[in-house]
């Protein structure tokens, strides 16, 4: 996903995205909407196909105005097209951790980790949040993988545990460092919570879900809500002076600069969660001479990278800047010095806070190194590069 905002050109700054800039009434009318659709036409938002839904690409103030809003602000961002279940039962904890590299049995209550869901082959899936609420694993999956997750875990666990869809659920995402000022004036105590833990709350008589955690490299909460409020809760969040509507287009921008991955762009079923530089989501207990090491889809193939052993890496996801002012979008080849093909751009954009290009890509291990130089062919030019380290922009999750 791209999202380079080109000055009076809105067409092409949508380009490279995977959305398509324009609607039909057709297509309008084929597509899902979420409990927020009136709402964003009623605040002037450009509306594209995502996920199999119409969802804001950007409002009247435009991308960079929403990405620095965020980055100064509170952003609030409709993410309801994503997917959210629930994992229940007294094995729902040990089930789930058969599917996933990650340590879910020692999970804490109300603590919320990253999930990656894999293939018999090791690649991956699609990446996912999760908690542990006690009395169930709260799961959130992507949009566009939602169906499909769903139908897996149901098909590997779903006679170990109750696997619950929650389609009935909006979800939103308040983002940014004013995020929390604006959230706590209408669900006091939500300050409370620091990054990767989560709650239920309740305002106006309903029950709220509530993570600190999202999509940006900002502070900011995940806020679970009935389809059937969360029209008027993000009327009542949109009121606070903090907060302004943001879409997919500065959710992208402020993702990409964080340094976090977009599903469908920089992992997919071709890439293992080491190839992907996600290490760190594999807790010791999962690893060789782990409690629980193992026993997870492709582990021989995922643990045999990991320690350098049996599998060797042939590619691995790096953070990339440009060194002349040309954004490198997704699907650019890379080269070496010498011409030769060493990877691709999977993701990149001129990063509004960095004010610089910059991109993520997957290259072969002898160029991953940082300060590595190489260059990206844009339009049959070649477009000079090295490997940075990333989030390009400081993340400033609240850690208490």
């Amino acid at each position: 996903m791209v999202c380079t905002m080109v000055p009076g050109s809105p067409r092409r700054a949508l380009k490279s995205r995977p959305w398509r800039a324009d609607l039909s009434t057709t297509e309008e009318q084929q597509l899902l909407h979420t409990p927020l659709h009136a709402l964003h036409l009623e605040l002037g938002a450009r509306m594209v196909p995502f996920a199999g839904y119409s969802m804001p690409v950007q409002y009247p103030a435009g991308l960079m105005a929403e990405h620095h809003h965020t980055r100064q602000s509170a952003g609030l961002f409709d993410v309801s097209h994503m997917g959210q279940l629930s994992l229940s039962g007294p094995d729902a904890a040990a089930a789930f951790e058969t599917l996933m590299p990650v340590d879910v049995i020692g999970l804490a209550v109300n603590k919320q980790r990253y999930g990656l869901l894999l293939t018999d082959e090791g690649t991956i899936i699609d990446d996912l949040m999760f908690v542990n609420r006690g009395d169930n694993i709260f799961v959130i999956v992507n949009g566009a993988c939602k169906a499909g997750d769903i139908a897996h875990i149901q098909q590997r666990i779903g006679s170990r545990c109750v696997v619950t869809p929650m389609p009935e659920r909006g979800l939103l995402a308040l983002q940014g460092p004013k995020a929390v000022e604006a959230l706590k004036r209408l669900v006091p105590g939500v300050e409370k919570l620091v990054f990767m833990t989560g709650s239920r709350f309740e305002w106006q008589g309903v029950e709220l879900f509530i993570t600190r955690s999202g999509y940006t490299g900002e502070d900011g909460f995940e806020i679970s809500v009935h389809e059937s409020r969360a029209d008027a809760l993000a009327r009542a969040l949109l009121a606070e002076p903090e907060v302004k509507p943001i879409g997919l287009g500065a959710r992208n921008s402020l993702r990409l600069e964080a340094g976090l991955c977009l599903y469908g762009n920089d992992i997919d079923t071709t890439t293992t969660p080491v190839e992907a530089g996600l290490n760190w989501a594999m807790q010791k207990v999962r690893r060789t001479g782990g409690e629980r090491a193992g026993g997870f889809p492709g582990s021989g193939k995922v643990l045999g990278q990991l320690d350098g052993t049996t599998v060797p890496l042939v590619r691995k996801r790096v953070g990339l800047v440009a060194l002349e002012r040309v954004p490198v979008r997704d699907h650019t080849e890379l080269q070496d010095g010498n011409g030769q093909r060493i990877g691709e751009v999977t993701s990149g954009l001129l990063g509004p806070s960095a004010d610089k290009p910059v991109a993520m890509g997957y290259v072969a291990p002898e160029f991953a190194a940082l300060g590595t130089r190489m260059q990206a062919i844009v339009r049959g030019k070649a477009v000079p590069m090295e490997v940075s380290a990333m989030p390009f922009v400081p993340n400033r999750y609240w850690r208490g």
